[in-house]
């Protein structure tokens, strides 16, 4: 079952902290300032054709963002009084009472430190009120779990998807954590689940919903794609009467995603590709690049994303979005879902969700811009750089190797930048693209 494995205390062990970076608070608001800063588009998801197809451009416009442009677009989006779409009708029912349940109970984390109570504290926190989420009511001060169903299964087979709910005592924000949108990427679902399941309600203010596996047909298939071998991922926020893809998206983002705040979506590479963990977020926005600055020990790659990705139409409803990239496929990575999870409580404590101890790492630049390098002969390929190196200009990067003539084709970096995405060592054909290089922006005047 689905939920023993979101149970299993196993999985909590052997953690461990590489050195990692963070993001540069000055870059962003830079970034704002400067109009001849050439940034350059990056797709999600290692998609590389379309980072190539992306051309660099000037400062981009300031998309609105914030309680204003989100309001305008549920307005655009909802449909017509004569045709009230499900989130609607779900609102009028009557809403039942969730269970309170322990979530420590089920997989028992070490206790956070409490908070300095020498403090002073200089006015009483605004209390919480009930949490209307999938048809429940969530009490102050507990967690739960719904299920979420598109209905779109065999009514007889259908099985529908946890949902984690921290509803804390006092008033906050509400922040949303998707994980397996593709159903082979592991780390997100451990980086939901743990993070989720460490949060005490008495102590939170705000909301936390947290969706480990939201693809769940793709999870059970192994496969990142939907049973109809569609990108989840490229159809959001969906539509009720498209294809399988265009509802589901349709479902989650009306029942689920518009109740948030603040969404991080998790990701891995593809492809048998490998990605330093880092966040890809469109730093144009001023609420976005603000939301960037929560995050300890992560790169920033800009990216405004591109048409039908779950972080772009959620920006677009003003719903302040990132997308999180950490290690590849197919793989549980203790370094990289240790990483993620440490950047969500460093996100959650400048929110002012939760109060710990926090030692906050050294700021790192954001990258906005990067390209990859291909390969030009076909073989296997052989890294002599590591995930995160940095490298100059013509240094080898690493070759691919011929298996019959036994010709070894050297790859060199075409500029100078850091190693932030890769492929691991496999057979590539030439055209193969093999290593993603990041470049610090030069902004004048700093």
């Amino acid at each position: 079952m689905l939920l023993k494995w979101l149970k299993n205390p196993a999985l909590l062990t052997g953690l461990t902290l590489s050195a990692l970076i963070t993001v540069h608070p000055a870059l962003a608001d830079q970034a704002k300032k400067t109009s001849e800063v050439l940034i350059a588009e990056l797709a999600e998801d290692e998609s590389v054709e379309d980072v190539e197809n992306s051309e660099p451009r000037k400062s981009a416009q300031v998309k609105p963002a914030g309680k204003a442009s989100k309001d305008s677009a549920q307005k655009e989006e909802s449909p017509t009084t004569d045709q009230p779409d499900s989130a609607t009708v779900e609102s009028k029912k009557t809403q039942k009472v969730a269970p309170n349940i322990d979530l420590k109970e089920v997989a028992p984390v070490a206790e956070s430190p409490d908070q300095d109570e020498t403090q002073a504290e200089t006015s009483e926190p605004e209390k919480a009120t009930n949490f209307s989420l999938l048809g429940s009511e969530v009490r102050p001060g507990t967690s739960t779990r719904l299920a979420w169903s598109p209905n779109i299964q065999i009514a007889g087979l259908s099985q529908p998807t946890p949902v984690l709910v921290v509803n804390g005592v006092n008033q906050g924000p509400t922040l949303c954590l998707t994980g397996a949108v593709h159903g082979d990427e592991l780390n997100g679902i451990e980086i939901v689940r743990r993070t989720m399941y460490d949060l005490n309600p008495e102590k939170v203010s705000g909301r936390v919903v947290g969706i480990p596996i939201v693809n769940l047909p793709g999870f059970q298939q192994g496969s990142r794609y939907l049973p109809d071998r569609r990108d989840l991922n490229r159809h959001f926020p969906g539509s009720p009467n498209g294809s399988l893809a265009d509802r589901i998206a349709h479902s989650l983002f009306e029942n689920v995603i518009r109740k948030c705040d603040m969404l991080v979506d998790i990701h891995t590479g593809s492809q048998k590709r490998t990605n330093l963990p880092q966040l890809r977020a469109d730093m144009n926005n001023p609420d976005v690049a603000a939301l960037t600055r929560g995050f300890d020990r992560m790169a920033v790659v800009h990216s405004s994303g591109s048409p039908g990705m779950l972080r772009t139409a959620a920006v677009e409803a003003g719903i302040r979005t990132v997308t999180m990239e950490a290690g590849e496929s197919h793989r549980i990575q203790e370094q990289q879902i240790d990483a993620g999870v440490n950047s969500l409580t460093s996100l959650m404590e400048k929110e002012g969700m939760i109060s710990r101890m926090f030692v906050w790492g050294d700021p790192e630049p954001v990258y906005y811009d990067s390209n990859w390098i291909r390969v030009d002969h076909g073989g296997i390929l052989f890294s002599e750089v590591d995930l995160g190196a940095r490298v100059s200009e013509g240094e080898v990067l690493g070759y691919v190797a011929d298996p019959i003539t036994n010709a070894q084709h050297p790859i060199r970096a075409s500029s100078k930048g850091r190693i932030i995405g890769m492929a691991v060592d496999q057979v590539v054909m030439a055209g193969f693209a093999a290593y993603h290089v990041g470049t610090e922006a030069e902004v004048p005047g700093e």
